[in-house]
């Protein structure tokens, strides 16, 4: 019996995203299956109180060797592939269907006289049309709810269609126009099939040219003042949208297609494979490859396609995220091996696109757990800070590094950030945001946010008596930088994942911020951020500091005061490294900066103008055509705007060019 400790996945590398699970025994066999809203509430719940679970539950865990999982869109796609799963894998610890049905499906009867939609099981039956399966017979119903509005075609038994044609008076539905009553004559059975065959069609994908057909007739029924039936069609139209949504993602019965997408960085490539057979997802097989050389979506496509198909069963149709260079000899190459046509296609619309997109997140999730599994590993991490040391000709690895980025649009909203890693691990506690001051250009924000982070280190490190009185004084002369830092509000606060203590504030009882040095400084960007970042420390007196800038172009590593690069193997375990520390801080410093733009969106100085109310700065703004040729304007350029009086023009004026202070105006 296996302890399922052992196997359980590491905290945070579980998606919070839908998706479908999967528990392998020793032997690889899948042993379960199950589908879940959030993957990661799902799984944890396995192991987080095991003494809680049910008895079954719990000799499934301990049968278990490992979990794995596969993320989905949508949780109707999760019961989709949960269904195939179960059916291709026959997993001992799932429940079993014991009445010998089958899953549902849509079926509609084009073999009798006037055709039925309704729900069937089992065998399928010549002359009729399928659509699905589905997952529970509820999603049908609630789809045929909605479209019966379009196309109102007979739903009802035999045995009830005959009696209502009996006594001349159709049933409910023919009273509420959700079936067209054929019953009683009130259309023709060519009619009637007519709209079965509609009803089919916008079923099998073909459905723009219905709603295109309504949006049209919507139009055309308001030009001539049709309200009542403008209205009615557009509530027809949202009818079809709505059952648009509810459809799963599943292709023709005829359907046979490996669906192939990629998700890479510039070092490595993730490649996901999800095989279709019958209209069904059958398998799902994912690579990892790193990336010796330069090479877009295409040329990867083309590799992974040739090595793929060396020995492996070739389907019909292929579908790729990105046509390969020499597209039009692969074809001819696969279609030998096949014996057969094959087609090569990106699809563009449809379900087609949407399984591209799920096969698209299941890469990206396997290339982050991949990532994950490898910034783990302790070897590796070492071998990595070394190969960093070795580069850069530094005395020891290491061991901190802080990342510096600057985000901005058009110079507004300038803010930076800075991450920490230690160890080779990112530490978020001690990652810290700031808004730049002057906005003069990314190398003078990197020299601000320089200046200011280890003018608060020196401020820190006196504090603590470490440092004598000159140094004391000069750290303390610009008090401004005191609320330089803006702490990380969202969630970061985690833990401290190792590495050296960071210094406690007796009078507080919390770390000091800044008083921990860092054996390498990184800052995005090439020679000239590097250069700043350098004159920063030189200022502060600061010389036992690395300083490095990483360009993102072709990853080149740039030294302060060097000409030319230091160029690390793409393949460095250093390089990737560097990478993950620059691509974090890029991702913090945007965080940041949406929030800031977003708030400044929401925030003007006419909040604050007493007496202007939402429709007199509508009003303003309408008539001026933006706050910029506001600001210009004079009180009596102001006063013109109907209901704009002397006083508040005034005020207007003052509050946007700075004259008198206002709340909006004392930010960071």
């Amino acid at each position: 019996m296996a302890d399922p400790a052992t196997y359980r996945p590491a905290p945070g590398s579980i998606p919070e995203s839908p998706g479908v699970y999967r528990f392998r025994d020793p032997g690889g066999r899948v042993i379960y299956v199950g589908k879940a809203k959030s993957l990661r509430q799902r799984l944890n719940s396995y192991f987080a109180d095991f003494a809680g679970l049910h008895p079954r539950t719990q000799t499934m865990l301990t049968t278990a060797a490992s979990v794995d999982w596969t993320v989905v869109g949508t949780e109707v796609e999760a019961l989709q592939l949960e269904y195939s799963w179960i059916k291709e894998f026959d997993p001992r610890f799932n429940v079993k269907y014991r009445d010998d049905k089958s899953y549902p499906y849509l079926a509609v009867t084009m073999g009798e006289d006037f055709p039925r939609v309704q729900v069937m099981r089992g065998a399928k039956r010549k002359g009729t049309r399928y659509f699905g399966p589905y997952s529970h017979a509820w999603a049908i119903r609630e789809t045929v709810d909605l479209l019966l509005r379009v196309f109102p075609v007979r739903t009802c038994s035999a045995g009830v269609f005959k009696r209502a044609g009996q006594i001349g008076r159709p049933c409910l539905l023919g009273y509420i126009d959700k079936c067209s009553a054929p019953c009683v004559g009130r259309v023709t059975p060519d009619e009637h099939r007519d709209l079965a065959e509609d009803f089919c069609d916008f079923m099998a994908g073909n459905t723009g040219r219905f709603i295109k057909r309504l949006e049209r007739e919507m139009r055309e029924a308001a030009a001539v003042e049709e309200y009542e039936r403008a209205a009615r069609l557009r509530d027809d139209i949202q009818a079809l949208q709505r059952a648009l949504e509810k459809q799963t993602v599943v292709l023709g019965d005829d359907t046979d297609c490996d669906v192939i997408a990629l998700a890479e960085d510039p070092l490595e490539a993730a490649v996901q494979v999800f095989y279709v057979r019958g209209g069904r997802i059958r398998g799902q097989r994912g690579w990892v490859v790193d990336k010796v050389e330069e090479a877009g979506p295409g040329e990867l496509v083309e590799q992974f396609l040739l090595q793929m198909y060396g020995e492996a069963t070739i389907p019909r149709e292929i579908l790729v995220p990105a046509r390969p260079p020499d597209e039009a000899a692969l074809i001819e190459l696969l279609s030998e091996q096949r014996g057969s046509r094959v087609d090569l296609r990106v699809p563009q619309r449809g379900d087609k696109k949407s399984l591209m997109e799920t096969v698209e997140r299941n890469a990206k999730e396997s290339l982050a757990q991949h990532k994950l599994r490898r910034a783990s590993d302790l070897t590796t991490r070492s071998r990595a800070l070394q190969e960093i040391a070795d580069a850069l000709d530094l005395d020891q690895a290491p061991l901190r590094i802080e990342c510096y980025d600057v985000s901005h649009i058009q110079g507004e909203n300038v803010v930076a950030s800075m991450v920490v890693f230690e160890d080779g691990l990112a530490r978020k506690s001690e990652y810290r945001r700031f808004s730049i001051r002057t906005a003069e250009g990314d190398v003078a924000s990197i020299y601000e946010v320089i200046c200011r982070r280890f003018k608060r280190y020196l401020e820190e490190r006196a504090a603590t008596g470490e440092l004598d009185a000159e140094t004391e004084d000069a750290a303390a002369h610009d008090g401004a930088a005191h609320d330089g830092a803006r702490y990380d509000a969202d969630g970061y606060g985690a833990a401290e994942r190792g590495g050296a203590a960071t210094p406690i504030d007796p009078e507080t009882g919390r770390p000091r911020k800044f008083a921990y040095p860092p054996n390498l400084v990184v800052v995005d960007g090439g020679p000239a951020q590097a250069a700043a970042a350098q004159r920063a420390l030189d200022e502060l007196g600061i010389d036992d500091i690395a300083v490095c800038g990483l360009a993102k172009r072709l990853e080149e590593v740039w030294l302060p005061g060097d000409d030319q690069p230091v160029i690390l193997p793409r393949s460095s375990e250093g390089l990737y490294l560097l990478q993950r520390v620059r691509d974090e801080a890029h991702r913090f410093a945007i965080t940041y900066h949406r929030t800031k733009r977003s708030k400044s969106l929401k925030e003007s100085a006419l909040d604050h103008v007493p007496g202007l109310g939402p429709a007199r700065r509508q009003a303003l703004l309408r008539h001026f055509g933006s706050v910029k040729r506001l600001r210009e304007a004079s009180a009596e350029e102001i006063r013109e705007v109907p209901g704009i009086g002397r006083a508040t023009a005034e005020a207007i004026v003052a509050a946007l060019r700075g004259e008198s202070p206002s709340p909006a105006g004392q930010g960071s």
